[in-house]
């Protein structure tokens, strides 16, 4: 058997002596394991296409009850991120979450959207990488059915919560005052206007919501507090992301140059 299929190299591990094993979400087919025979050997027709967030046309058939890569052809290999440590940090940290969201087996075309269109953003946007991954950890929880209630106070019923926060282990936007503070993440009018975007808005205009410094940054560890809540795990990625903000290594590493394009998806 056969399938062709565009796919997103979302993990690799070497195996023995010159092979590799990709986890790749397909348009077709979701999230598959592939072997990826010979890709480490010089002049592999395969080893661009085997690498970690390489957007390919792959060609797999199966191999002893497994996929194998036969051919691809490498269609974005995100350049913008991979010439920046704190991009391709977090860049990884979208292709982690992502795998551990998606299913086996299972389209995920939106899932596999999101990612592609968050890779975009950090390769040829210009935006805050916090707001580029808050909006990523929002719209995944919604996919994945852990969207946050955002309508109102969950106590009060108050449209519009005073000193509104976030409450992480069970999901709802209330009022500062409603509650005690065990639990809870604040954000502000504005945040909880962008958050509400994120999770139910159009995906098309993901990146379109602006807000204060302020209100970014209480959105940015609501996010991350809620994904990480809400999944019960952490994440070695995201762990080295932060590590690399916490040193103080910035975007100035990034050289200038390299060829535009347009969104993925």
């Amino acid at each position: 058997m056969h399938l062709t299929t565009n796919a997103l190299v979302l993990r690799e591990v070497n195996y023995k002596e010159s092979d590799k094993i990709l986890t790749v979400l397909t348009q077709q087919e979701g999230k598959l394991t592939v072997s990826a025979r010979g890709c480490r050997r010089k002049g592999s027709a395969i080893a661009a296409a085997s690498q970690l967030l390489v957007w390919s046309e792959m060609t797999l058939y199966e191999y002893r009850g497994r996929w194998a890569l036969r051919e691809a052809a490498t269609q974005r290999r995100f350049d913008g991120v991979r010439s920046d440590l704190d991009r391709l940090a977090l860049a990884s940290y979208f292709a982690e979450v992502t795998e551990l969201l998606a299913e086996e087996g299972q389209p995920e075309p939106e899932l596999l959207s999101l990612t592609l269109n968050c890779l975009h953003a950090l390769d040829q946007m210009d935006l805050p990488l916090g707001q580029v991954k808050t909006a990523f950890e929002w719209r995944a929880m919604a996919l994945a059915g852990y969207e946050p209630r955002t309508e109102g106070c969950a106590v009060c019923g108050r449209a519009r919560p005073e000193r509104p926060c976030l409450q992480l282990s069970q999901g709802v936007v209330r009022c500062e005052g409603c509650g005690g503070t065990a639990g809870a993440m604040p954000l502000t009018d504005s945040a909880l206007t962008a958050l509400r975007h994120m999770v139910a808005g159009s995906p098309k205009r993901l990146f379109a919501v602006r807000t204060d410094p302020v209100s970014l940054e209480r959105l940015c560890a609501a996010s991350e507090a809620y994904l990480l809540t809400q999944m019960e795990r952490g994440f070695r990625t995201l762990d080295f992301y932060q590590s690399l903000r916490r040193a103080g290594l910035g975007p100035a590493r990034r050289p200038q140059g390299g060829e535009a394009h347009d969104a993925t998806v």
